[in-house]
């Protein structure tokens, strides 16, 4: 098995290294200046191996650490309960519905298609020696920083040591009733491709952590040994059924499919997402519009492909009207929780850079965009004339406004609300800076993705992304969002602003974009 592993690895580290010199030649200049022999370069090559293992390190890390401060000890401060009681409380539901999302062996990865499909490594060998190296990274990597943040708020040292092991037990707990359903079923669970009882299940559990210590309610360390003792006793069960297990190449090849395969590496153009957003297509009706030249024939790709470009948003919405309903009658109910938010809603604007980062829709509709209109219509020469870019553009960019202006009004209601109810403030203009500066961080990133997706066009013809610039401004992007998290400042002065920044870069890039979009908007090689 360790053999097994070793090889694995290396082909996994092998098909890293090339994507890394992949994504090298891709940016501005550089790929003019690179050969194609480059793959044939000992030099780059170990450059791009040591990139490789620096990056199977940092995922190892930076991720526990990100979900630790994040998830958990940052909502500490948020409940008026034990630091202790709730950190426990929270860790334990997260890690129930993480493991229904996450299994690993069940990840239906390109390395994994490459060696058991392709190379026909024994599935067994392959799928539980890389499945143990994935339980080891989660007790490595947990573990500083459960020790780290567990002992900030006098949490014994032993119980920090548990926490790893519990996630690794449930893990164990999940993988083998999946084992046990394939058993009897004989149909193979995608963690991709998540049922309705799991996401049901995950959104218990997130309701469970985040929602009963509003009302005071948590576990405690007696009933966390409890829950962990059981878990344990359980996951060693499961570690026999999956060690036994003996159809692991009938299961893969279920798993490993090239549809599952190449939709979760590529999620940008592969078959499964066509299909997909075929079947949402509204070709049955016989939409019309009163509008004239591009702005008809945007309003007719807008009425057809409604429920691709809208249907996120208005789930969205839902949710978001949920979680503030909620907030508002633990605002009426507790005292205490409603100080608390007042306090959080005056100083923790900053914040929200964030939260509307990760709930703007505009790099999945511009992608729906290419998908369904331009990368046929990108073949035609009067479609890449700057005339007809600019004005799709405009009409474009209207219509990701709206999208996402729905979330964002209800955003900012429920904000200046949660304000209102749980003290208010001694100036009310603080209620119209929220409300403002929420609909700019909205804007903004509605701008920022179609400005982005004009300039640097990243798809090829086969629906593939190719641009490693686009990739780079798109981390760029979420670093500095998560970057806001870390600052402090008041409600009144960074919504002001933050608003004349969106304005002033929406003004900006919608000049460079209307200068340069019909050099940049085309298909890709």
């Amino acid at each position: 098995m360790i053999k097994s592993f070793i090889t694995s690895f290396k082909l996994r580290n092998t098909y890293r290294a090339n994507s890394i010199i992949y994504s090298i030649k891709q940016f501005p200049i550089i790929n003019k200046i690179l050969p194609n022999s480059l793959y044939k370069n000992k030099g780059l090559k170990i450059f791009a191996n040591i990139m490789s293992i620096l990056i199977e390190f940092i995922f190892t890390f930076l991720g526990k650490f990100l979900y630790i401060w994040l998830v958990i000890f940052s909502m500490l401060t948020v409940y008026s309960v034990d630091k202790i009681d709730l950190f426990l409380h929270i860790f334990l539901f997260l890690t129930i519905g993480g493991a229904f999302m996450n299994t690993y062996m069940l990840n239906p990865t390109k390395d994994k298609y490459y060696a058991i499909v392709l190379m026909n490594f024994d599935a067994k060998k392959y799928g539980l020696s890389n499945y143990y190296y994935q339980l080891l990274r989660v007790i490595i990597g947990f573990m500083p920083f459960t020790i780290y943040f567990g002992l900030m708020i006098n949490m014994p040292l032993w119980l920090c040591i548990l926490l790893p092991f519990f996630v690794v037990a449930v893990k164990l707990v999940i993988m083998g009733y999946c084992v046990l359903d394939f058993k009897k079923t004989g149909k193979a669970k995608n963690e991709n491709i998540p049922t309705t009882i799991v996401w049901s299940t995950i959104a218990v559990c997130v309701l469970l952590a985040y929602g009963s210590p509003a009302i005071n309610v948590t576990i405690n360390q007696m009933i966390f040994l409890c829950v962990f003792s059981f878990a344990a006793i359980l996951g060693i069960c499961s570690l026999k059924v999956i060690n036994s297990f003996k159809d692991y190449r009938k299961m893969y090849k279920q798993v490993l499919t090239e549809t599952n395969v190449y939709a979760v590496d590529n999620n940008t153009g592969t078959k499964a997402m066509k299909d997909n957003s075929l079947k949402q297509i509204e070709l049955g009706n016989s939409y019309t519009s009163n509008k004239t030249g591009f702005a008809f024939f945007h309003e007719i790709f807008v009425k057809r492909h409604s429920k691709i470009l809208t249907k996120a948003v208005k789930k969205q919405s839902v949710v978001i009207l949920l979680i503030f309903s909620v907030l508002f009658v633990v605002i009426k109910k507790n005292p205490i929780m409603a100080t608390q938010m007042n306090k959080i809603t005056l100083t923790y604007l900053p914040y929200f850079v964030f939260i509307m980062y990760l709930i703007n829709r505009s790099a999945s509709v511009t992608q729906a965009m290419f998908m369904n209109c331009d990368h046929s219509m990108l073949t035609y020469r009067i479609y890449r004339t700057p005339k007809v870019i600019l004005g799709i553009f405009k009409e474009r960019l209207k219509t990701l406004i709206l999208i996402n202006l729905l979330p964002a009004l209800l955003i900012s209601l429920g904000l200046a609300m949660t304000l209102y109810l749980s003290g208010g403030t001694d100036n009310p203009v603080n209620y119209l800076v929220i409300i403002v500066s929420i609909i700019s961080m909205s804007i903004f990133f509605s701008v920022h993705y179609l400005v982005m997706y004009y300039l640097l066009q990243p798809y090829n013809a086969s629906i593939e992304m190719k641009s490693s610039t686009y990739k780079a401004v798109q981390y760029l992007t979420y670093f500095v969002a998560y970057f806001f998290m870390r600052i402090k400042m008041p409600t009144l002065y960074f919504g002001i602003a933050m608003s004349i920044f969106c304005v002033g870069y929406s003004l900006i890039s919608l000049f460079i974009a209307y200068k340069y979009a019909p050099k940049t908007f085309k298909l890709r090689i």
